[in-house]
């Protein structure tokens, strides 16, 4: 009886390499647009098995059935990506160099065993990315910004900046995005705290997300934005358009980046001014980063309230600081006590999100701007997370609190029609 004779792992990766090249050959590449999708795919198949059985490496079925699969993801998606990007549990997709790809699952980072052929290949797929939305990458513009079909969101950058070769980072949002008892089943804040933000978007105040990166500001702007009202005409500012309303009326506005020539870009401060313009009932900016602060600050204070934004910050006082800081990038010389009053009445809720190092993610802070004492803007807690150690597991302990201070916005909720229990805010653990 002959030996069972499988292949390394070597020998796959030199076989795969050879069939694709010979399959490109045997393709007409520019006709595999115009055919039905899985017609196209019986057709590759059938060329594949017609290779494969040609080939002097020894493979199984089972080898062979991968080997299929491979190509055909090269052929027609982001190669050795392809099954990351299928399953539903990686939230991001990081790629340090071409042998190194890492994931994220529920908050944690875990090593994998995908792997490009090297730095040519990785590039490739960079390519692929990028040219889709009419963009580019090289030496000239070695950093983009782009996204997928599915919205997910992609930065790649590459050598020199680069030092150890083409690095691609990829966001990926739920083909199911997440809802308000999703939020509540994860422990991600408690149902009077829901209650509480419901409250305020529907009696449009203007809320303020802030939170580290990968904290979930989007996904919670997302859930808050969902209980605008249908009969509002949205418009949503994004640097790269993430967010998922299903709201009727939403328009989507992107930024763009300066074409070849340096020339054309559009910043975000251009398309919030635009959006004046546009007779928007709500405002909602992804990410406030720059000197569109100035502005999304005095659109609040003339008529657009009800506005929603998010930005990068560890605690409510830092996210009040950035504004500060970002208003001052606008160069107008304006006084520092003029943009804190401009702050204090323009912005009402600061929530605060965070991801803990069980990679949960929560509320930590709902804290509402009370006004100026002097020259230093005025805050309280509604509700906090309280952190109270770690299980031997990792896992995270603590409880959500109620400070028992009544927010001043109370009134202006009840005045919209939205009643809410006063025990509420009474000082104790809140589930």
């Amino acid at each position: 009886m002959s030996p069972i004779v499988t292949t390394t792992r070597t020998d796959f990766a030199s076989a795969k390499s050879t069939i694709h090249r010979k399959l490109i050959q045997k393709l007409n590449l520019d006709k595999l647009t115009e055919a039905n999708r899985e017609d196209v795919r019986r057709e590759v198949s059938q060329i594949l098995e017609g290779i494969v059985h040609g080939e002097a490496a020894p493979m199984n079925l089972q080898e062979r059935e991968r080997l299929v699969q491979e190509v055909l993801d090269e052929v027609f998606g982001l190669g050795p990506l392809e099954p990351l990007l299928a399953d539903p549990t990686v939230s991001d997709i990081l790629v340090n160099t071409y042998k190194r790809v890492y994931v994220e699952r529920k908050g944690m980072l875990e090593s994998t065993s995908v792997q490009f052929r090297d730095d040519v290949h990785l590039m490739g797929i960079i390519d692929r990315i990028v040219s889709a939305i009419g963009r580019r990458v090289d030496e000239s513009s070695p950093m983009v910004d782009a996204r997928l079909k599915d919205g997910s969101r992609v930065n790649a950058i590459i050598p020199p900046l680069s030092v150890d070769g083409p690095c691609l980072s990829i966001r990926r949002f739920g083909r199911e995005r997440l809802t308000a008892d999703d939020l509540i089943h994860n422990r991600s804040l408690t149902q009077p705290m829901l209650d509480l933000l419901r409250g305020c978007v529907k009696a449009r105040l203007n809320v303020l997300i802030s939170g580290g990166t990968g904290a979930g500001k989007t996904t919670f702007l997302n859930v808050l934005s969902s209980h605008i009202s249908n009969k509002e005409r949205i418009v949503t500012i994004e640097d790269a358009a993430e967010l998922q309303l299903n709201q009727e009326h939403v328009v989507r506005l992107e930024t763009r980046p300066p074409n070849i020539e340096g020339k054309g870009a559009v910043a975000q401060r251009q398309l919030v001014i635009n959006s004046l313009r546009m007779r928007p009932d709500r405002i909602i900016v992804g990410e406030v980063r720059g000197e569109e602060a100035l502005d999304m600050l005095q659109a609040m204070n003339t008529g657009h309230d009800g506005s929603l934004t998010t930005i990068h910050a560890n605690t409510p006082r830092d996210a009040l600081g950035r504004l500060e800081t970002m208003v001052a990038m606008a160069n107008l010389n304006i006084p520092e006590g003029a943009i804190r009053r401009q702050i204090a009445s323009a912005i009402d809720v600061v929530v605060q999100v965070s991801r803990h190092s069980d990679g949960t993610r929560k509320v930590i802070n709902v804290s509402e701007i009370t006004g100026m004492e002097g020259n230093v803007v005025t805050m309280q807690d509604i509700f906090i997370f309280r952190k109270r150690g770690i299980k031997e597991n990792g896992e995270v302990l603590g409880e959500f609190l109620a400070t028992g201070v009544r927010p001043k916005f109370a009134e202006r909720l009840l005045v919209s029609g939205i009643h809410l229990p006063t025990n509420m805010f009474e000082a104790a653990p809140i589930r």
